[in-house]
């Protein structure tokens, strides 16, 4: 077979139609376009209504939002947190999960004094601080508990985003016994400090480290501090890689994210770097500090005012810089302050309101059933509780 004959016997591929060329590239340029539109405004777009939409889809609700009101175990003196969506409820005698409409999935009988909770994803820690137990529960599950023994009792405790735990304990002849389980619940370090009182502690979101804040005399005069442990370490090593003072401050919360380590005191609030610097603070300038959050993503939120009593008050949301990002003049008593992801919520009397991290009003409920306090969702919505009874409101 000649050239000439094996080119007629191979069939010739046909050129692309230039029509089908030209939209292949216009719906690739609209991707690309729309991809980086995404990006640079992903800040100001809000999917949260389509995630309530497919989230509560099938709860009942008024023409406002709100849910029907059920009631729960206890009173407002309870402790309260949002565990994936439900509403924990803890006191002295019991630990009771509740849905949307009131169906209790989780209902644990206990004794306790001083029950506190705290919630990290879709793990809750309950303990009794001074007391000896202690609940971890992941979703609707119990998946670890512990019991101290006698002689021991329990000082705090954290729980991190990748579900490990921090302990402290207060034991004879130590100011501070710190056991570090992983997410198995496995014991990974134990260390017994002695020389300055351990009130808080939090674990890095890598596992590699953990900061306590300490309390103690510093050359006669009383000084706050968060000391960093790295934990690979010998449990004879006690002394801190890095320490940083927070000055004479009373720190009311410790809590490490993505940012670094948010120190929240009476009078300012501290952000320190995992290297143990000081990268920036925020002073009240000598107004009360009346309510706060630290779950906001990257943010706090301080309700401040001039004067301990009185209305008046300041909302302000402070970024990581130490820069105020938004203030929001408060004229009205606030009975309740909770902030989750992007949202910050204030109740007052009849009326709640939900705002952005700009302060820009996201929604707002009038006529909140005699709620006395709220517990803020990441998606915008909210649970009001009042005396023994709660409910959901859901925006529109």
């Amino acid at each position: 077979m000649d050239e000439r004959t094996r080119d007629r016997s191979v069939p010739k591929k046909p050129r692309p139609n230039r029509l089908v060329r030209f939209l292949a590239f216009l719906v690739t340029v609209a991707l690309v376009l729309g991809a980086v539109v995404l990006v640079v405004n992903y800040d100001k777009l809000n999917f949260d209504s389509i995630k309530r939409w497919f989230t509560y889809w099938n709860l009942s609700r008024n023409d406002s939002g709100q849910a029907d009101s059920f009631r729960f175990d206890g009173d407002i003196s309870n402790a309260f947190a949002v565990l994936d969506g439900e509403l924990l409820v803890c006191s002295p005698n019991n630990i009771r999960l509740y849905s949307g409409d009131g169906q209790v999935s989780v209902d644990k009988t206990v004794s306790m004094t001083n029950p506190t909770v705290s919630v990290v994803g879709k793990n809750a820690l309950i303990y009794d601080i001074g007391g000896q137990d202690l609940f971890v529960y992941s979703g609707q599950e119990e998946s670890f508990s512990l019991s101290q023994s006698a002689g021991s009792s329990l000082l705090c405790a954290s729980l991190n985003s990748s579900g490990w735990l921090i302990v402290v304990s207060q034991e004879s002849g130590s100011k501070g016994t710190i056991t570090v389980y992983d997410s198995t619940y496995s014991p990974q370090i134990q260390l017994r400090l002695s020389t300055r009182f351990v009130m808080d502690a939090v674990l890095s979101p890598d596992n590699k480290s953990m900061a306590l804040l300490t309390m103690g005399l510093t050359d006669g005069t009383f000084e706050s501090r968060v000391e960093l442990y790295r934990l690979e370490r010998t449990e004879e090593e006690i002394d801190p890689d890095w320490t940083c003072p927070v000055g004479s401050d009373a720190i009311l919360d410790l809590r490490w994210d993505n940012s670094g380590i948010w120190a929240l005191g009476e009078t300012g609030t501290y952000l320190v770097d995992p290297d143990g610097t000081l990268s920036s603070s925020y002073s009240y300038g000598g107004r009360y500090l009346k309510s706060f959050s630290l779950d906001g993503d990257g943010t706090v939120s301080l309700l401040l005012g001039k004067y301990r009593a009185g209305s008046a008050s300041e909302l302000v949301i402070v970024s990581s810089d130490g820069t105020e990002r938004a203030t929001l003049a408060i004229d009205e008593q606030v009975l309740s302050l909770s902030s989750a992801g992007r949202y910050t919520s204030l109740l007052t009397a009849d009326r709640l309101d939900i705002y952005d991290q700009d302060l820009d009003l996201y929604t707002s409920l009038e006529g909140t059933k005699s709620a006395l306090k709220v517990l803020q969702y990441s998606d915008g919505s909210a649970m009001l509780i009042g005396n023994n009874t709660a409910h959901l409101y859901v925006p529109q």
